[in-house]
Parts: C-alpha cells; sequence; structure tokens
C-alpha cells in the first residue's frame, strides 16, 4: 500500500507543449510549465557567467529562480522552467525532447521530472510513489528507460503507466471490484469502459480507441497539427499582412509623459533563432487563444472575407485587427489542405496532403475497429488537451460527424464544460485513479523492479 492521508502520490504528464505535476486526489495540477528547455553550450555559458559578474545587470531576483532551475548535462546547461525561459541569454537555444509523441532527449526528459520534484513541488521523490501519463503509441524501450531513471535515479518506491488515453477514463484501469466507484465522475469523463478519445494537445492529435480499458493500439490515428501548428499558421497569416510579433526582450517602454509610453527598441544580436521563434509563438498561441474559434461550416474565403475584426492588443502596445483567420486557423484541423493558402506555410503544403482532418481521423480509427464496438464508439467520442478547448470545436466535430457518418450511428461528442479540466483531463484522470485506495494493488514496486528488471513493467502497466 503507497497510497493514504500521509504520503500522497505524485502524477506527471508531461506533454509536448506543457509539463503538468502534482498531488493523486487533487483536482489541478500544483505546476504546469512548458516542456522546452534552454540550452547553452558549456564553454559559452561559462563566459556568459563571467560577463554576467562583471557587468552586474543582472536581476538578482532572477538570478535566484534561473540558477534554481539550471541543471548540467554532459557539456550543456538546460534551463528549465517558465522563469528561466523567460529570461534571454545569448545563444541560447530552446530544444523539445518530445517528437511526432516520442522522447528523442532523456537528458531534457530528467532535467524536467527533476525540475518538477524540487522546484515545483519540492518534495523528495523516494518518499512518494509516482503516477507517469504515457502516449498511447509508447514503445517497450521507451517504457523500460522511464522505469530505470525513475527507480535508478530518483529512487522511488513505486511507480505507474497510464495511457493517456485512458487516463481520462480512469475507470477503466481500475479492477472490476471498483464497479460501485462508476459513477462518481460521470460529469467529468464518458463514464463508459469504452469510448474514442479525441486528445489534441500542443504538438499533435491522436485519436485512440479505448475498450474495457485498453487501448486498441492498431486502431490509433494520430496527426501531426496540433495547437504549436496552428499558432504557426497564425503567425505566418498576420506576417503576411505585414502584422510583426515582437518578442518581449526585443523592446522597452520608456515613459514619456505620465501615462504615456514610447516603445524603443532594443539590438540583441547574440540571440538564436529558436528562442525568438519560441517568444513569438507564446504570444500567437495567446492571440489564438482569445479570437480563435471554430467556423461553424468550412471555412470559405468569399464569405468570411467582410466579417467584423476583433481587436488584440500587443506586448508592445500595438491594437491589432483580426478578421477571417479567427476561423481560418482552427479550421486547419478539419481541413489540412488550408495550409497551402497561407502565405509562408508552403513547406507544409506536402504534409497536409498526407493528414487528414479531424472527423476523417475520428472515422478512420473507429473503422479499423471489430464492427460490435463501432455503434459504441461513435456514441461516445470524448475530447481531451488543451486544443479542443478551442470554442465551437465540440459543436464543429459533431456536425460533421454527423454528416459524414453512416445513417445508423448514433454521434455523441463529449466534453468537459470546464475548459480547465478538458485542458488537464488527462492529468486529472490520473490523479483520481493513484488517490483510489482500490488502485494501491496494481502499483509497479521497487522490489518487484529490483526482483525481475525494468521488463516487468510491460506485464504491471498493460
Amino acid at each position: 500500500m503507497y497510497g493514504g492521508d500521509e504520503v500522497s502520490a505524485i502524477v506527471i504528464d508531461l506533454g509536448s507543449h506543457t509539463c503538468k505535476a502534482g498531488y493523486a486526489g487533487e483536482d489541478a495540477p500544483k505546476a504546469v510549465f512548458p516542456s522546452v528547455v534552454g540550452a547553452i553550450d558549456q564553454m559559452e555559458v561559462d563566459d556568459l557567467e563571467k560577463t554576467e559578474n562583471k557587468s552586474g545587470s543582472v536581476d538578482s531576483k532572477n538570478t535566484v529562480r534561473t540558477v534554481d532551475s539550471e541543471k548540467t548535462k554532459g557539456k550543456r546547461k538546460l534551463y528549465v522552467g517558465s522563469q528561466a525561459l523567460g529570461f534571454r541569454r545569448d545563444n541560447m537555444e530552446v530544444l523539445s525532447p518530445i517528437k511526432d509523441g516520442v522522447v528523442v532527449d532523456w537528458d531534457i526528459v530528467d532535467s524536467i521530472w527533476d525540475h518538477a520534484f524540487r522546484e515545483c513541488l519540492l518534495i523528495d521523490p523516494k518518499e512518494h510513489p509516482v503516477l507517469l501519463a504515457e502516449p498511447s503509441s509508447n514503445t517497450q524501450q521507451q517504457r523500460e528507460r522511464t522505469a530505470e531513471l525513475m527507480f535508478e535515479k530518483y529512487k522511488v518506491p513505486a511507480l505507474f503507466l497510464a495511457k493517456n488515453a485512458v487516463c481520462p477514463l480512469w475507470i477503466c484501469d481500475l479492477p472490476s471490484t471498483c464497479s460501485t466507484l462508476i459513477m462518481v465522475l460521470t460529469s467529468f469523463a464518458s463514464g463508459r469502459a469504452t469510448s474514442l478519445v479525441v486528445d489534441s494537445g500542443g504538438g499533435s492529435t491522436t485519436v485512440a480507441p479505448v475498450h474495457d480499458g485498453y487501448v486498441l493500439q492498431k486502431a490509433v490515428v494520430s496527426s501531426p497539427i496540433g495547437g504549436e501548428f496552428l499558432s504557426d499558421c497564425l503567425m505566418k497569416s498576420l506576417g503576411s499582412k505585414g502584422i510583426t510579433i515582437k518578442p518581449r526582450y526585443s523592446f522597452k517602454r520608456k515613459e514619456i509623459r505620465p501615462g504615456e509610453f514610447q516603445i524603443v527598441d532594443l539590438d540583441i544580436p547574440n540571440t538564436t533563432e529558436s528562442y525568438s521563434f519560441y517568444s513569438q509563438r507564446v504570444i500567437a498561441s495567446d492571440i489564438k487563444e482569445c479570437v480563435c474559434r471554430a467556423p461553424d461550416t468550412p471555412y470559405d474565403e468569399s464569405a468570411y472575407s467582410n466579417i467584423p475584426m476583433t481587436p488584440y492588443e500587443l506586448p508592445d502596445g500595438q491594437t491589432i485587427e483580426i478578421g477571417s483567420d479567427r476561423f481560418k486557423i482552427p479550421d486547419v484541423l478539419f481541413n489540412p489542405s488550408l495550409v497551402q493558402t497561407i502565405p509562408g506555410m508552403e513547406n507544409y503544403a506536402e504534409t497536409a496532403h498526407s493528414v487528414r482532418g479531424l472527423p476523417q481521423m475520428v472515422i478512420e480509427s473507429i473503422n479499423k475497429c471489430d464492427v460490435d464496438i463501432r455503434r459504441e464508439l461513435f456514441s461516445s467520442i470524448l475530447l481531451a488537451g488543451g486544443t479542443t478547448s478551442m470554442q465551437q470545436l465540440k459543436e464543429r466535430l459533431e456536425k460533421d460527424l454527423l454528416e459524414e457518418s453512416p445513417q445508423a450511428a448514433r454521434v455523441k461528442v463529449l466534453a468537459s464544460g470546464n475548459a480547465t479540466e478538458r485542458r488537464f483531463s488527462v492529468w486529472i484522470g490520473g490523479s483520481i485513479l493513484a488517490s483510489l485506495g482500490s488502485f494501491q494493488q496494481m502499483w509497479f514496486s521497487k522490489s518487484e523492479y529490483e526482483e525481475h528488471g525494468a521488463s516487468y513493467i510491460q506485464r504491471k502497466c498493460p
């Protein structure tokens, strides 16, 4: 037994856009920070620190916060967390540990976990069991590497890997003795052991059918179009109209009269392209979340050309007007070929041809499943991930599926009415799962790891 009042399990959901971490049993994660890190070559770091020490120009508060977040890995220094990334440094590249849903850099993942444990939650991982949400497509090698890191480096007493498609349907992972708990969260999840989970996050969109608590791997369908791709499309589209998004580090506001400010551009030559792009994308993402919404019908240039403009104030005080892009950018999820009409996104035209829209992905995934469960999947489509929080997305998906699905199918798209719950649905599902007393027998313990090895994770966490 590992849970209880004295020691809470730790739940971590490392997504392609953000990392969510917190205590099991709580309704929201304690820490949410970017899952990208800043990286500087070690020799450049030494030179930078000498310069900063001589000039004394670095704010003391920022110094304390960033030093706490710095992790040295081999010949590079990594800066983890919102505060550390928000402070511009010469020659700092922004790197992601995840590509197409697969971990490609374990050093960065290690730094992110370490930051979550020691800087955000302020706990010793030796004292807490850990539940990690993992992609539905995670390989056996990735799972074993995860177990090795958790048991060997962090010395956790117990571990569990939960598929992120199953987390919103947490009841599916429980033993049959827990069936009396099913009705507790019908307002949050579908309340059914069989459901189709549409998880659209920052880096990708995945459609995964879950039957009796198990992900049907052969029917999982994914697309590289996620929230970050849409932000890039918006940035390029605004740029083609002459609107430049200035990163926050590239200017300062100078008060010339009480309440009146002048923007002074700063010349910062040693800023990397990846950091500049990351800083612009953060602003573009906020624009997307504030003004964009999925159109009721497929986007048509002539129909949306004269719609009223919506204002948005950029960090430098410039107010821009956004018109048809409010509807065009979200519709890329439903019709990827729209990418070809966005100036600057021509390089993705070939990708757009091979990627299917969201309704087609849903239908393809269901058609790959056994005919006996297709009707149940159509009637229980569950939305998860931050991108699905976009206005009108649920209604548009349901409308398109009604038109394209078989006549006999009863289409029902389910989503939490609370945008925060939908954004953190994977983490919340894991939080509930790890806090239940009936779940405690399912942990992969350290003693089992020492006896059977990392490969035993396949048996304990199917």
